[in-house]
């Protein structure tokens, strides 16, 4: 439940972080929204690891 103790906090922690590493993305070379850069990663497995700098092996 994340109503509860500490988990509202850390959840909009997690949310900041995920938001902030999307707005610094720049991989993405189109001139597109946070909405759209983060639909696409929700969207897109590929899209995501690139965003989070992972490259599969």
């Amino acid at each position: 439940m994340i109503r509860k103790d500490n988990a509202p906090q850390n959840l909009s922690q997690l949310k900041r972080i995920v938001m902030n590493l999307i707005g610094a993305d720049k991989t993405d070379t189109a001139k597109t929204s946070l909405r759209l850069k983060r639909k696409r990663a929700a969207w897109n497995d590929d899209i995501r690891m690139k965003m989070l700098g992972i490259h599969p092996l």
